[in-house]
């Protein structure tokens, strides 16, 4: 109940995203604390969001894959506020926070054009494949009818999670295209 009552809030028109500079590494944990923070002094209608944008990617540990959420910015945090004297005393005042992103003595509010853009860019439905594999590279063959087989990666598609390697097969080179999945590193 108290879900939905927070999300009919009605948006403060003087809030704007501002960009903070943190300490690497403590982007969650700076998002936390601030979001504590503000609970703590009753500041909900004037801070009213705090966003790490982040981007989902599939990665290949060991031959199986592993989901993650990437860090697009990582560094900085995006707040959504009304700045006065009180909200950036707490803004500013929290640990591991530098700063916020500015040009002259205030800082400048994001565009809400850019904002609109990473949103949309965090929800992008297919995550990209991220693998740590490299062309020429020699690989082992672990899955499907080539298994056990050695080769050298002679393509890699990472929209699709796929490699063409190159195998010695019948006393000829043949392209054969696998998952990611599929390969392994000698």
């Amino acid at each position: 109940m108290a879900e939905k009552k927070k999300s009919k809030k009605k948006s403060n028109p003087n809030a704007k995203w501002y960009v903070l500079n943190i300490r690497t590494g403590y982007e969650n944990s700076i998002q936390k604390e601030l979001k504590q923070r503000i609970e703590a002094t009753g500041l909900e209608d004037k801070i009213e969001e705090i966003l790490v944008p982040t981007q989902k990617k599939i990665v290949l540990k060991k031959g199986k894959q592993d989901v993650t959420s990437d860090k697009l910015f990582p560094g900085y945090v995006l707040v959504k506020m009304e700045i006065d004297p009180h909200t950036w005393d707490i803004v500013r005042n929290t640990e591991g926070v530098r700063g916020f992103v500015k040009t002259d003595k205030y800082p400048r509010p994001l565009p809400e054009s850019e904002v609109k853009a990473i949103m949309k860019f965090m929800e992008v439905e297919q995550p990209s494949y991220q693998s740590s594999f490299s062309i020429g590279e020699a690989v082992k063959i672990t899955d499907g009818a080539f298994a056990d087989f050695i080769g050298s990666i002679e393509e890699i598609d990472n929209t699709k999670g796929k490699v063409k390697v190159l195998i010695s097969f019948l006393g000829r080179e043949a392209p054969v295209e696998l998952d990611f999945s599929q390969i392994s590193k000698l």
